[in-house]
């Protein structure tokens, strides 16, 4: 069995090992190795000492998908959502500016670095 270790636990390094997974199914050992103590990189998300359902994302605060990609990378989106990990932003954001028609902002229920976790969990990777 082929091993592949790929560096960096954040949004590329996870969803890298998830597609490598997908398409490799059963014929490689996939590693991820990062310099801090969890995933996320970028995409961190922090908690509180006392209340684990007390949650500060200390990246980005929101995700958002312009036509075009939310086109390009529907099956994406639509994962996410179904696990319960992208719901749609439905309550303004203090200084948030649209700029275009038609984008969609989603938030992360559970922290922005479910998204990362959700792909690193998928990809079976160690």
């Amino acid at each position: 069995m082929s091993r592949v270790l790929i560096v960096g636990a954040g949004l590329t390094g996870s969803l890298c090992a998830y597609l490598l997974r997908r398409e490799m199914v059963n014929k490689v050992k996939i590693v991820v190795w990062d310099k801090a103590k969890g995933a996320g990189g970028r995409m961190s998300t922090s908690r509180s000492p006392g209340d684990a359902t007390c949650t500060v994302d200390l990246g980005a605060q929101y995700i958002t998908a312009t036509p075009y990609y939310a086109q390009k990378h529907q099956s994406f989106y639509e994962e996410l959502s179904k696990h319960c990990i992208l719901k749609p932003l439905t309550a303004p954001v203090e200084g948030m500016m649209i700029k275009d028609e038609g984008i969609c902002n989603y938030v992360t229920p559970l922290g922005v670095s479910s998204i990362v976790k959700h792909y690193l969990r998928e990809s079976g990777s160690q």
